[in-house]
């Protein structure tokens, strides 16, 4: 089952109102299979279906970006092959592997 993105009743942090015309794009976060739209972010593909982007390095708490322009160091995820990206800066791309959690080497 492809997750797409959410409706007013899902638990996506982001809900789209508008401009729903454009391709679809399919990538994994998390493991699961999740849906955006061609031109979104990674950001914001990832906030149609979570409530957060990710967690502090630093303590317990959520993160969902802050400046969203590529400058505060907010908004970093991981790749499936354990590289990283700026979520806000970097556009979603079909079969993109993404992971909200870091991986094991830096925790």
């Amino acid at each position: 089952m492809i997750r797409k993105w959410p409706k007013a009743t899902d638990t996506g942090r982001i809900v789209r109102l508008a401009e729903q015309g454009r391709p679809p794009i399919r990538f994994r976060l998390n493991g699961t299979e999740c849906e955006a739209l061609s031109g979104d972010t990674v950001l914001t593909a990832i906030l149609l279906s979570e409530k957060a982007l990710r967690r502090s390095e630093f303590g317990p708490e959520s993160r969902a970006g802050f400046c969203l322009m590529g400058t505060c160091q907010d908004c970093w995820v991981w790749q499936e092959d354990g590289s990283r990206l700026r979520a806000c800066t970097t556009f979603i791309a079909e079969g993109m592997g993404l992971k909200t959690d870091a991986p094991e080497e830096w925790q």
